[in-house]
């Protein structure tokens, strides 16, 4: 089990307001960006005792030191103390970025991760992972800390915009084609997010993470497994945000490119049925824009991925697929597989 409760369901906030009752903390912060603070926060505020609200902007560019500097000035000037708390209400750069702030400010304050986005709710508020964007690379400075406790209120899904509901579909993807082959049977059948319990995929994603973040919390072996499409994808997602006439692509539709390219890859090194590759595509492509990658950009992209955090001695490792249900983790991928796994994608989307 975690060290943490996760409370899913339409009585998280209400168990939130019965925490904070019980366990009165010197001081509470809530952490919001422009879009939960406008959408999000006014659902929450009323069940919250005093506290003070800091906004930041929204979006992964702003997932930095100069934004954590922002904070950790507020919460000095506001003399919170090591007894505080900080409530991050919001998706993965909030929870990331807050948890992060929490865990470093006077060598660690509590922090409880309140997830409003689906990415955040399936995969992001569970684990413990913290950190910072630093240098054009995602995550790059962190720790694992983790939080007093995380509340998931799938209502909070109902302020998002449609694509950020699909981005974080991405992710319930993943944890069934690493985890649950049965369930794949049952998830390509729903052919458009309308169709979706979005609570049962959210309970359902939160039961495989946290039974792999369990058998190795410091991800030494199986929760690699976690990062299957994120080589590739998070080194398109890094430059295609630091490159100013590109456009800027949400987490989940990096991944949904590379877990269609590392799919690829693991097809190539006979591990994944060319049935099972034709699905996995086939099923992805529809929830997600094509995306252009100019030739121009593969070389930035595989210089990238030579900081994923998985590597080893300079060598990419990925996690690849071991059949649909099933993975292998620490797996060496050279250059020329990544240019044929993205170039498999670019193909894919004529």
């Amino acid at each position: 089990m975690l060290t943490y409760p996760v409370h899913i369901g339409a009585d998280a906030l209400t168990r939130l307001q019965e925490d904070l009752v019980q366990r009165p903390y010197s001081q509470v912060l809530v952490l919001v960006d422009e879009n939960t603070g406008t959408h999000c926060y006014p659902l929450l505020a009323p069940l919250l005792p005093a506290h003070v609200r800091v906004e930041i902007p929204a979006g992964e560019i702003h997932k930095t030191l100069d934004t954590c500097t922002r904070v950790w000035r507020a919460l000095t000037q506001q003399h919170f103390d090591r007894k505080s708390l900080v409530i991050n209400l919001g998706g993965g750069v909030i929870g990331d970025m807050g948890g992060f702030i929490a865990g470093t400010y006077k060598r660690g304050i509590s922090f409880v991760q309140v997830p409003t986005t689906l990415l955040s709710q399936v995969d992001a508020s569970v684990g413990s992972k913290l950190g910072i964007d630093f240098e054009g690379f995602k995550n790059h400075i962190g720790l694992f800390l983790d939080p007093q406790a995380v509340y998931i209120w799938p209502d909070f899904l109902k302020t998002l915009p449609a694509r950020e509901v699909v981005s974080g579909f991405a992710e319930v993807i993943k944890h069934h084609l690493i985890a649950d082959r049965e369930g794949w049977q049952q998830l390509v059948l729903a052919k458009s997010v309308e169709d979706m319990d979005f609570a049962a995929l959210c309970r359902h994603s939160v039961e495989i993470k946290t039974r792999i973040v369990v058998s190795d919390p410091r991800e030494a072996g199986a929760r690699k497994s976690l990062n299957f499409g994120h080589t590739i994808g998070h080194a398109i997602e890094s430059h295609f945000l630091n490159t100013p006439d590109l456009p800027q692509l949400l987490h989940g539709e990096a991944i949904a490119i590379g877990m269609i390219a590392e799919a690829f890859i693991s097809w190539r090194k006979g591990l994944l049925a060319a049935s099972e590759l034709q699905a996995i595509t086939g099923y992805i492509h529809p929830f997600f824009c094509p995306v252009h990658i100019p030739p121009t950009a593969l070389a930035p992209i595989l210089s990238l991925s030579l900081q994923d955090k998985k590597n080893r001695g300079g060598q990419v490792m990925c996690t690849l697929l071991d059949g649909i249900g099933g993975f292998r983790v620490d797996q060496l991928v050279d250059a020329a597989e990544m240019l044929e796994g993205i170039g498999y994608y670019l193909e894919s989307c004529r």
